[in-house]
């Protein structure tokens, strides 16, 4: 079976998935992207007819047809190869760009969406298979989304052997590899519904929320294989493991696998939720721009009396008004300080406050007297995810926003668009830019807002329900 330089994204990601991608299971057969996952296929496909139009404007450029035709190019001298295809020792790539040198060798290079190959295995990998197939030393060039470029040389070799290296065992055998179940990856892995039935049979240890795929081996060494098995331990017969030491994290490990099999929730102590003013605050923001700066598109907020009038928003168009959007955002906020003195700005996970650490960097605004009170010891943001996970085990895979406040034992509040989410937003928003029809960006526009106030409205349900939690607690001490 031949490995393409393109199975280095599906392989660094699990070595089931590029399994899978080379033996579908039944149904799977035809895998198609979809959602954000296609919009980054279209948006990369639109980067990289960029780069030809701008090279089809300065050289000789020919597409090739096949493996045979690449030769033939590269025997006459092309000056510059499109989509050149190689396939040599059990190994396939093909580069989007060939370029000869003076000295008549070539140049593979790539176009990637990434901001960065640095940090990106996968395309350090792809790009060291070219140079490979090729036999040059020269480097691969990544023509990146921000514009900028980047070299990858011989620092990638050993990274391309051990992938070269696991490809052909992986392929060589007829089942599927022994790998760990991961949340986050797994939701987002186009074979989950084949793969999770397998974890879940097995009773697969990183099912259970804070059990990584580094702590499930010492487990396993001292007879805990399954979530059952795990469930019924004694804590203190538990010994430590990597990423699990300590009584109270073995304690939380066993009770997450109680909750796992029995569908409750534990509370081991009261929350921490401040009290004030409450106005709950939520962004959505765009990654795929042309800058590589994330744009926040919409900064959103629902305050008292938390009724469908009371959601409020900044929203901006395009990049260029970004700061425009920023300095809106800052003024409402002092709107919100001005009106109720104990504000707190409640939001779910550090997404928020990193992207207002983020933008008072990007416009040198540290010292803003509203960016310094936000950021600063009296800061009334308040992340509500850290105290669910102080108080609360649920039975979860993920402690996410979503999975938190749909579950029916928990919160129970469902959204408008079941299938909306944050990537589903950036995709929403992606396809309002894109068409000029003012019917149908109007519709998108309101979708995405409909969203926006369906998060706000979730975290001001959530915090209902954690009051009500220690209400119950109280009553319970009293």
């Amino acid at each position: 079976m031949l490995i393409k330089a393109s199975d280095a994204k599906s392989w660094d990601s699990c070595h089931r998935r590029v399994w899978f991608d080379n033996n579908p299971p039944p149904g799977f057969e035809s895998v198609e992207a979809e959602g954000f996952e296609q919009l980054i296929i279209e948006k990369g496909n639109q980067l990289e007819q960029k780069y030809l139009q701008q090279f089809r404007e300065r050289h000789q450029v020919v597409e090739a047809r096949s493996v045979e035709h690449t030769q033939e190019l590269i025997a006459a001298g092309t000056e510059v190869i499109y989509q050149g295809t190689f396939n040599k020792d059990g190994i396939i790539g093909k580069p989007d760009f060939l370029f000869r040198q003076a000295s008549g060798a070539y140049q593979p290079a790539d176009v990637k969406l990434a901001h960065s190959a640095e940090d990106k295995k996968p395309i350090q990998i792809q790009l060291g298979i070219y140079r490979k197939l090729l036999g040059t030393e020269l480097p691969a060039i990544a023509y990146l989304g921000t514009g900028k470029t980047e070299e990858v040389g011989d620092e990638v070799d050993k990274k391309v052997d051990a992938f070269l290296s696991s490809m052909k065992t992986i392929l060589a055998s007829k089942q599927s590899p022994d790998v760990r179940f991961s949340e986050s990856k797994c939701k987002a892995c186009p074979y989950a519904e084949a793969c999770k039935p397998i974890f879940e049979e097995k009773g697969e240890l990183t099912l259970l929320y804070g059990i990584e795929s580094r702590a499930a081996p010492g487990l396993e060494q001292q007879g805990f294989h399954t979530i059952r098995q795990l469930s019924e331990a004694d804590p203190t017969a538990i010994v430590d493991v990597p990423y699990l030491k300590g009584l109270e994290k073995r304690q939380r490990a066993v009770l997450q696998a109680q909750a796992y099999l029995n569908g409750n929730f534990y509370q081991l102590r009261p929350l921490d939720l401040p009290q004030g003013t409450w106005v709950h605050f939520d962004i959505e923001d765009n990654p795929l721009t042309d800058s590589g700066q994330k744009h926040v598109y919409l900064w959103g907020f629902l305050k008292p009396n938390f009724g469908d009038k009371d959601f409020e928003y900044i929203w901006t168009d395009k990049d260029d008004e970004d700061r425009e959007g920023w300095e809106r955002f800052l003024a409402k906020v002092e709107t919100y300080k001005s009106r109720y003195p104990d504000l707190v700005l409640a939001h779910f996970s550090p997404h928020e406050r990193i992207t207002i650490e983020a933008y008072a960097a990007r416009y040198d605004m540290q010292n803003h007297p509203t960016v310094a009170w936000l950021l600063g010891d009296a800061s009334p943001l308040f992340d509500m995810l850290p105290s669910i996970k102080a108080s609360l085990v649920l039975p979860l895979a993920s402690y996410g926003l979503k999975y938190i406040c749909k579950h029916p034992k928990l919160v129970n509040f469902q959204w408008k668009d079941a299938g909306s989410g944050s990537q589903w937003s950036v995709v929403q928003f992606a396809r309002f830019l894109e068409t000029e029809a003012p019917a149908e960006r109007e519709e998108l526009k309101k979708n995405i807002l409909t969203y926006n106030f369906d998060d706000v409205m979730a975290t001001r349900m959530l915090e209902l329900w954690l009051r009500s939690l220690d209400r119950k607690s109280a009553l319970k001490s009293a």
